[in-house]
């Protein structure tokens, strides 16, 4: 054997590599001029000190709101404890969190798959549909949005996002409402299983008409396919239903819940009806289900019953709809809960700009002209009130001077 070359002396250091730059984020999102630094309730403050009404929950994920007793407790609790080991190992938090999930939800005879977000449960929810039926087709709806990853995009409606690679002829976009269109799909007998939102979100707030939710569950039972509900956003008690869906007669097969469920903790999961049957290495996951994301998810379903938000929700949301309606405006609103759609006949990226600079509320938005608000459960009415009066001040203040504008 060779020997080992001498270790460099004084004179024959390795010379050192020069500084690499700095790394800078992938510029994937426009962002406001805002920091946040705190937050507690429906408020957020700013890096500046400045307090903001948050009606946009960060996606509709803060579900009990910010920085809650309980979930903050329930987390650095468990974190002392134990923070993480994998699926190969029983966890007893995972167990409590199906019980209890199912206990609230109405839907106790199915089964839990637990991941870590909203794309990946509905990639698992079409995959143990594919595995169940045999078959490899999909089909979802216009103005729907299912996440980014391969499958979830794909059934995606929004081409700008859906990559080349992840084009399928296995996902099939239909008209929206349009019971027989998907009749006519079905008779092929390819259809592994439906997609579709209790309520589409990122689509604009559209609500499927109760119809069109029964009449789908008819046609996957006829055809041998399963039915899917995205509640992902619609789900946790936002519409003033545990699920979106339960103001139907549906009971779909398959039903995939994320961001509400862990208040900003990453934790997904696929509510799964007895009928699939599982096998080892049939669905998986290294992080999904894990000790803290378990704790986070316990303590959302605790808060939520101890407080009563669903029923909040329902409350607080259809008060703030009517107010809205009383003050006027020349929009349309659609929503259950505070789960609300705002549309205006004029672009709204300066309205938007307005509340949040002017007024200090974080809203959303779907396309140029809906405004979308999705805030925690736990919105009080003095809080919808300020955003009611704040929207009829900016309308009455800068009328078609300010906001039309953008329409020149």
């Amino acid at each position: 054997m060779r020997p080992l070359p001498p270790l460099p002396g004084k004179r024959d250091r390795i010379p050192r590599v020069p500084e690499a730059e700095t790394m800078e984020m992938f510029d994937v999102y426009p962002l406001a001029g805002i920091t946040p630094e705190r937050a507690s309730g429906c408020t957020v403050w700013d890096s500046r000190g400045i307090p903001y009404l948050d009606l946009y929950g960060g996606h509709a994920v803060i579900s009990i709101g910010h920085s809650h007793p309980r979930y903050v407790e329930r987390i650095s609790s468990q974190l002392q404890k134990l923070g993480f080991y994998s699926n190969s190992v029983v966890n007893p938090l995972q167990l409590q969190l199906a019980s209890e999930l199912g206990r609230q939800s109405g839907y106790g005879d199915y089964r839990l798959f637990l991941c870590n977000s909203g794309a990946e449960a509905n990639e698992n929810a079409v995959k143990a549909a594919s595995f169940a039926t045999g078959r490899k087709e999909v089909i979802a709806f216009s103005r729907g949005f299912h996440g980014r990853t391969s499958l979830a995009v794909a059934l995606t409606d929004n081409p700008r996002i859906t990559a080349p690679v992840n084009r399928t002829p296995n996902a099939s976009i239909l008209p929206f409402n349009d019971l027989e269109a998907v009749s006519r799909r079905m008779k092929k007998g390819t259809v592994a299983a439906v997609i579709i939102e209790g309520i589409q979100g990122v689509g604009g707030i559209h609500l499927p008409d109760s119809g069109f939710l029964e009449g789908l569950g008819e046609l996957c039972r006829a055809h041998g396919s399963l039915l899917i509900l995205d509640e992902i956003q619609s789900g946790y008690g936002r519409t003033g239903r545990f699920f979106a869906h339960q103001y139907t007669r549906v009971k779909p097969d398959l039903i995939t819940v994320a961001k509400g469920m862990g208040n900003g903790f990453p934790v997904g999961g696929v509510l799964i009806h007895p009928s699939i049957q599982p096998w080892h290495g049939m669905l998986g996951t290294t992080f999904g289900g894990n000790h803290l994301a378990c704790a986070a998810a316990l303590a959302v379903l605790e808060v939520m019953e101890e407080e009563q938000l669903t029923a909040k929700a329902l409350h607080t949301g259809n008060y703030l709809m009517e107010k809205i309606k009383e003050n006027g405006g020349p929009f349309g609103i659609r929503g259950k809960g505070l789960m609300i759609g705002l549309e205006f006949p004029f672009p709204i990226k300066n309205l938007r700009e307005r509340l949040l600079y002017d007024f200090h509320i974080f809203t959303g938005f779907s396309g140029q002209h809906t405004l979308r608000l999705l805030p925690p459960l736990s919105l009080g009415i003095d809080q919808a009130d300020y955003f009611a009066t704040a929207l009829t001040c900016l309308l009455q203040e800068v009328g078609e001077k300010a906001v039309y504008k953008e329409n020149s």
